[in-house]
């Protein structure tokens, strides 16, 4: 007798663990179904950080990005920017004293793909490559010393220079994601083909001496700031006023800082 009501308690136990364990798995499953899928965050507005260091602190550009289906996005930045700095012309025949006005005016676009084989997360995160399109357009008033040896002569020279530069190739970038909602955006390579368009004049007569030691110095201060441009200024019949055109390579680098919802 004592050994039936053993086996009893024994299999109502048993049957009652069974039960608990049952309600608790059905519970979570029911927990699980009712858990809201985790959101995705389609859209995203940033900030370049990198054309203030590259062009000045006046460069003020913001994006913003679209998630479309298929690990694909395209993107748009635009504001204003400034015209980097001819500083480093300071030499004894030619130094830069005042900017007397600037202004400049930045828009771009691109198309990513992000590569799905490549990133463990969906779009838009990791490794992308697209097609991207840059225009640029500066103006910039600027107020010289020039002291030539040559012809003796001495003062200044006020310029006002203009450029445009529009630019189409392939990017190649990686982008992280921190905290679900902020991200910072790399294009760590973006060759391509610049179209220059240079727009000069000068409130100042020069011989051809001085216009030539004038350009010198400048066209190698805007080599060392454009790639691309192959100092054309001051040739052929260019008096007091004059522009120039040439087609080089073109890049794009740039970090962004950005926030998604």
């Amino acid at each position: 007798m004592k050994k039936t009501k053993s086996k009893s308690f024994k299999s109502v136990l048993v049957l009652s663990i069974v039960f608990v364990l049952t309600s608790f798995n059905g519970n979570a499953q029911a927990s699980d179904s009712l858990a809201k899928p985790e959101r995705e965050f389609k859209n995203t507005i940033r900030f370049n950080i990198t054309n203030p260091l590259i062009f000045g602190n006046k460069s003020i550009i913001f994006g913003y990005e679209r998630v479309l289906k298929n690990n694909q996005s395209f993107s748009i930045n635009i504001g204003q920017t400034g015209f980097p700095s001819l500083d480093i012309i300071n030499s004894e025949e030619l130094k830069a004293n005042t900017i007397l006005s600037e202004r400049g005016f930045h828009i771009s676009g691109d198309y990513r793909f992000y590569l799905s084989k490549e990133n463990k997360y969906k779009a838009p995160r990791g490794v992308y490559i697209g097609p991207y399109y840059g225009y640029n357009s500066f103006e910039k008033e600027h107020n010289w010393t020039l002291n030539s040896e040559t012809s003796g002569f001495s003062g200044d020279v006020n310029s006002s220079l203009g450029l445009t530069i529009n630019t189409v190739g392939i990017e190649l970038g990686y982008r992280f994601v921190f905290w679900k909602r902020f991200s910072v955006d790399m294009i760590l390579l973006g060759p391509g083909v610049g179209f220059y368009r240079w727009d000069l004049s000068l409130d100042t007569n020069l011989s051809p001496e001085d216009s030539a030691l004038f350009f010198e110095k400048l066209n190698a201060a805007l080599e060392a700031k454009f790639p691309g441009y192959e100092g054309t200024l001051g040739e052929g019949d260019f008096q007091k006023k004059g522009s120039s055109s040439t087609t080089g390579l073109g890049y794009r680098y740039m970090v962004q800082v950005g926030y998604r919802f």
